[in-house]
This record gives C-alpha cells, structure tokens and sequence, in this order.
C-alpha cells in the first residue's frame, strides 16, 4: 500500500471531508511498523496509508470511527503478544501506541448572489474557517475573489439542485430580485437531507410573495417554516458588511431546530396584504 503524504491529507483537509489521522507514536518490541507510521480512515472505513494491516489495523479503524463520532482525540496502546490480558491474537510480541485525530467535515456556507452582500458575506464567512462558495448567473461578479472563496457560476436552481447537503451546511440566498430567489428557494426546499440553515434576504413584501408563490406550486407550509426570512439576527443592520454580521451571528447561534427556525418565517406566510414594502429584522431589501 503507498505511503500516505502530507500533500494528499492536505488534499483531503481542503476537501472539507471528514477523516481520522491515525499515526504510531511509540512502539516496543517487535512491531509491523515504526515510529511516525501514518494512516488515513474516512467515514466508511475505508484507509489510505497503513499502520500495521491485519487484525491490528481493523481495531485502529474501529477506535478510529469512534473518535470521529466522539469528535475526540484519543491515545490507544495495543499488545502484539499473547502475554497481555487484552491480547488479540497477534504474536509479533511488542506493543504499538496510536494517535488517533478525528476531523470533522468542514461547515459550508453555499451563497447565491455574487453582490455587495454577497461578496460582504463570502469573505467574513472565509476568515471564520466556513468553507465558502459564491455562486451568481452573472461570471463577471465571480472574478477576483479573494483566496478561500471558491467560484460557482450557475443559475440557482441549477447550483442548488445540484448540491449534496451534509450536516452543517448553510445557504444564503442574495439574489437581486425576487424570481431568483423564488427559483433558489424552490431547489433548496426539494433536497433531501436539505441545508441546516436556510436564510433569504429581503423585504416583507417580497418574502410574502416568494413564500405564497410556492405554497401556489405545492411547496408544504412545513417546508417554508425551516427558512430564515428575514434573513440574520435583528440588529439593525443596513450596510453589506453589517448584514454580513448579522446573518453569521445567527448562523454561528445554531438556530437550526425547526421550531426556531421557522418562528418568524410563518408569521410572514400570515401577514396581511396590506403590509408595505419595509425590510424587517437585520436585513434590507438589496442585494445587487
């Protein structure tokens, strides 16, 4: 099996994937392999590198998945030698000490809109370690973003309709007029698993009628309760930047239960239609 390179875990941390780093950090006696030996274990147990094989090697994978499940780091000592009470069977006759390392897959932040807020949010969200994608119809507001903001060019119910969701994820729609949003939403709403957080920018006005459009087109009342609209905390923001703030500020809270999430998303789906065009919350009702 090829040795496992600090070039291909650093290919797999940019990934945002989960893995458990397993490396041998002291051995005694007659081992498979020295000191320093390094192992990568994904999700499903599968393993790039190696620490030893055979029987040894499964119980490492097995610790292993239990660290990633912890989310704990943990040190293990195995007896290769049928003098130890919790010998396994092996007869190399030493003792290997492992480091096991879990890394949890990496939260992404999927933003729809490319504007002023768009743009305001991707690069806040990069210096918070999120790993941050920026999509947007228009190619031209996609050029010159900074490192750590990956580029999607795409219509938005093509991007969204395309992403896989894993726990954790979070998707900002910051779309400049209300159809997009409307396509965007519409996408959102038909994954399954879908986004743990699912913001939209906005007016009262415009959220109400992206909201009853979809009820029109079938979407379940329940499905509408898990967005975020208005978008972020309430703290009076106006400027990108200050929106920025707020929308990270909420997702950061960890408002992703249900019965949080959509408290204030059904009392728009209920508003009267006489309400005027006025933003609510931290958000206004720009975003180009």
């Amino acid at each position: 099996m090829p040795e496992l390179t600090f070039g291909r875990i650093q290919e797999i941390l940019d990934s945002g994937a989960s893995f458990v780093l397993a490396t041998v950090v002291s051995v005694r006696g007659s081992v498979p392999r020295g000191t320093g030996a390094r192992m990568l274990i994904h999700p499903d147990g599968r393993g790039e590198g190696t620490v030893g094989g055979g029987k040894f090697e499964d119980l490492v994978i097995g610790k292993a998945l239990e660290a990633l499940a912890d989310g704990a780091s943990v040190l293990t000592s195995w007896p290769l030698h049928e003098r130890h009470p919790e010998s396994f069977g092996a007869v190399c006759g030493g003792e290997v000490t492992v480091f096991l390392e879990p890394f949890p897959a990496a939260r992404r932040l999927l933003i729809r809109g490319a504007g002023h807020c768009g743009r305001a949010l991707a690069r806040m969200a990069r210096d918070l370690d999120l790993r941050v994608v920026l999509t947007d119809d228009r190619e031209e507001r996609l050029d010159g973003l900074e490192p750590g903001i990956l580029p999607l060019p795409g219509g938005p119910g093509q991007v969204i309709a395309q992403w896989t969701p894993r726990a954790g994820d979070a998707l900002a729609l910051l779309n400049r007029n209300a159809d997009l949003d409307q396509e965007g939403l519409a996408a959102a709403l038909a994954l399954e698993p879908g986004f743990d957080y699912l913001d939209m920018i906005g007016s009262r006005r415009k959220v109400r009628h992206v909201f009853d459009t979809l009820r029109a087109q079938g979407v379940p009342e329940e499905k509408l309760r898990t967005v975020h609209a208005p978008i972020g905390l309430d703290i009076g923001a106006e400027t990108p930047a200050e929106i920025a703030v707020s929308i990270l500020a909420e997702i950061l809270q960890g408002r992703v239960r249900s019965s949080e999430l959509g408290v204030r998303s059904s009392e728009l789906g209920v508003l009267s239609s006489g309400l005027g065009s006025q933003s609510v919350g931290g958000s206004v009702g720009r975003s180009s």
